[in-house]
């Protein structure tokens, strides 16, 4: 499947980041295998699976943190094997896990990023300034870091890896474990860099709300391989309209021959004990489904209506839910 949006990319110049056949491999493991991207500048893409499906591994290689073992790369122009340190000037990385010395202050950590990347004097100082409003939190700058929570810690990573303005973002997995308020903060400043900067970000997640609220285009990664590739809205429109869900305790075959022989069902599937149904009108759908139910010597637990996420899109594609726990395997 390929995106208008990247439809409209006819020579790749206004590409942000390029793969084609990127392959990264661990003696007889496959992490990835075969990912072909084109990414806009501009763009905020949403690389979307669950653990172990590839995400990180693919951001590391982008990232130039590791060598691809098959295929090419470039970002921001740049080939990631051949000029790895023409793409480091370019980019600024947040991985799942922030390397964030606890015996500096928050101030000390950004000017020494900063100084890194060729910034002194009063240039550093501005940008320095201006990143404090992106951190928010407050007095706590000039405290040592290894006094911080984790939601600061996540923020001030991702001031470091924003104090060279670079061209392309990445942010792997950059909520995992926040609390819902530190989650909408990092959403809010992902918003305003694209909108403000025309900052192309790569956000990898397993929060399908995230991957909703905030990409223009996901791609969803399955054992190394892209599965699927759109905007969230016409990923969601494969799937159908409407989705029924019903937990039961009994048969599940015997369940999804009654409920499939049900009129207003274009779909079913079956999960464990949950059997969700896909068709156009789950409103005019739902009751007859339950007296469906009802007729074939099976318990019915729970039983709702609902409109597509991007999970019933990756549990179509791979027969598997995405599970969110706190790091990739």
């Amino acid at each position: 499947m390929v995106s208008t949006y990247v439809r409209s990319m006819t020579d790749g110049t206004n590409a942000a980041i390029i793969a084609s056949g990127l392959q990264r491999h661990f003696g007889e493991v496959q992490a990835v295998d075969g990912v072909d991207l084109e990414i806009a500048e501009g763009e905020i893409y949403g690389f979307l699976g669950p653990n172990g499906a590839g995400k990180s591994t693919t951001v590391r290689v982008l990232c130039t943190l590791l060598t691809p073992t098959g295929g090419r790369a470039s970002v921001a122009g740049h080939d990631v094997a051949a000029s790895p340190g023409d793409v480091r000037l370019r980019i600024g990385v947040a991985l799942q896990d922030a390397a964030l010395d606890p015996k500096q202050t928050g101030t000390e950590l950004l000017t020494l990023q900063g100084r890194l990347y060729g910034l002194r004097g009063a240039e550093l100082q501005r940008r320095i300034h201006d990143l404090r409003d992106l951190v928010d939190i407050g007095d706590a700058m000039d405290s040592l870091i290894g006094t911080y929570s984790g939601g600061m810690r996540r923020r001030l990573d991702l001031a470091a890896a924003l104090v060279h303005n670079p061209q392309v973002l990445f942010l792997d997995e950059p909520t995992t474990g926040l609390d819902p308020v530190s989650r909408a903060r990092v959403w809010e400043e992902v918003r305003r860099l694209n909108d403000q900067l025309g900052m192309t970000i790569f956000l990898t997640t397993q929060y399908l709300e995230e991957a909703d609220s905030l990409a223009d285009r996901v791609g969803i990664i399955d054992r190394g391989r892209i599965v699927a590739e759109d905007t969230p809205d016409a990923l969601k429109r494969q799937v159908g309209k409407d989705v029924i869900v019903a937990r039961i305790s009994g048969d599940p075959e015997v369940a999804r021959a009654a409920v499939k022989a049900t009129d207003g069902v274009a779909e079913v599937e079956v999960h464990g004990d949950e059997i969700t149904i896909a068709t156009d009108d789950g409103a005019a759908t739902i009751s007859p489904v339950a007296v469906a139910l009802d007729g074939c010597d099976v318990q019915v637990k729970e039983l709702t209506l609902r409109t597509p996420t991007l999970d019933d899109v990756f549990l179509e594609l791979t027969g598997n839910r995405i599970v969110q726990e706190e790091q990739e395997q």
